[in-house]
């Protein structure tokens, strides 16, 4: 019998990394979207191209898709739901509360004798299954009880780049030839979802500190010092030896927290590092420093890739200088057509250090970090 999944977001990382990765574990796979065109191209395509550029990369055609326009038909969505063996999502945490009433609406309509649907959020973010969860239980209500048991929740950590798409690729995907999803073990109990290549884990959160610390922060380091460097791709920002050595230190300080917190072995980390650093310098993929530093507000918040390990870090006593100067970056980060951008022009142009800082980074003047990030503000 012929596993089903429906996957919320169809978008590059929906397509390119969750629903190729389903595919391959035999499921047949309905994509839902609010896009009409994207949607519409996909219902046209019989099959789809996952062209993984790189040392190792190959070429994956995936089959046995659909797509549904939620927004449209939300009835179709909630009928797929109520009758998958997987849900997943791809669509930025702060979206999940709004695919939430269509799984409600599906988990409503599951027969109570169906196994439970397992349910797993693939996003940037720590805890986002149990934000996703949150959510669809709040919309219950009082009614959550009697259904509560016709689906589980699992946390995962995903990483993979998928980079801006080239012109003319239609609904194909390029990728990088890297990819991991570690997946909480626990609610599945003895019939784990089959997704190859995916490993599951009694304790999910070092796995995803370590994702969002190391790749999101050093990530996110090149975009800013290579913007201020003049530099266009996040290759050539890793070439250039300058902006390499302050994103190396920028990842190093957020490791040393992984370790004093998690345990990590330091050799390991240093190695997971290289891996990252070798991953950011991958030629062929066409990643610009625009794309990447995009939305620097939500990358300047509290429990984000720069602020949240780097208030760990002095609340620890470790340095992070190279983090704050990594912010620094992020404050003179200028792209015309990001509107978080312009609003933190707008903030910094308004707002004396202190208030910006305490605003946007969401840390109290009494933190270890607070004075370093301040000084960074008045010095932009």
């Amino acid at each position: 019998m012929t596993k089903q999944a429906v996957h919320f977001g169809a978008g590059n990382i929906g397509r390119g990394f969750v629903g190729m990765l389903l595919a391959e574990g035999g499921y047949d796979i309905v994509f839902s979207d609010v896009a009409a065109p994207l949607v519409d191209a996909i219902n046209a395509a019989d099959s789809y191209t996952v062209h993984e550029v790189g040392d190792g990369g190959r070429d994956v055609t995936v089959t046995g898709f659909s797509a549904l326009n939620s927004q449209s038909d939300p009835d179709a969505v909630a009928e797929a739901v109520a009758s998958a063996d997987v849900v997943t999502c791809a669509v930025g945490p702060t979206v999940l509360k709004f695919i939430a009433p269509h799984i409600l609406a599906g988990i409503r309509q599951r027969p109570a004798v169906a196994a439970p649907v397992q349910v797993m959020a693939c996003e940037n973010a720590i805890g986002a299954t149990d934000a996703l969860r949150g959510h669809i239980v709040e919309l219950a209500g009082d009614g959550w009880a009697e259904i509560a048991d016709r689906a589980v929740f699992a946390n995962t950590a995903v990483d993979r780049i998928v980079p801006g798409q080239p012109d003319g690729a239609g609904i194909d995907v390029t990728v990088e030839p890297f990819f991991e999803w570690a997946i909480e073990r626990g609610p599945f109990g003895e019939e784990p979802p089959s997704i190859p290549g995916a490993h599951f884990v009694d304790d999910l959160a070092p796995y995803i500190e370590r994702k969002l610390f190391t790749v999101n922060t050093g990530h996110a380091a090149a975009a800013y010092h290579g913007a201020a460097a003049g530099i266009e791709k996040i290759a050539d920002a890793l070439a250039d030896d300058a902006v390499a050595a302050k994103v190396a230190a920028a990842i190093a300080e957020t490791n040393a927290v992984l370790e004093a917190k998690h345990g990590f072995a330091p050799d390991d980390l240093a190695q997971y590092r290289a891996t990252i650093l070798d991953r950011f310098r991958n030629p062929a993929l066409p990643d610009t420093v625009q794309r990447v530093g995009r939305q620097p507000l939500r990358k300047l918040s509290r429990h984000e890739r720069f602020v949240g390990p780097a208030a760990e870090a002095a609340e620890r006593g470790i340095g992070t200088e190279a983090l704050v100067a990594a912010m620094g970056a992020a404050l003179r980060f200028d792209a015309p057509d990001d509107d978080q951008a312009a609003e933190m022009k707008g903030l910094l142009e308004t707002l004396s250090p202190e208030e910006f800082t305490e605003r946007v980074t969401g840390l109290e003047p009494g933190h270890p970090l607070f004075a370093a990030v301040a000084a960074e503000v008045a010095a932009r």
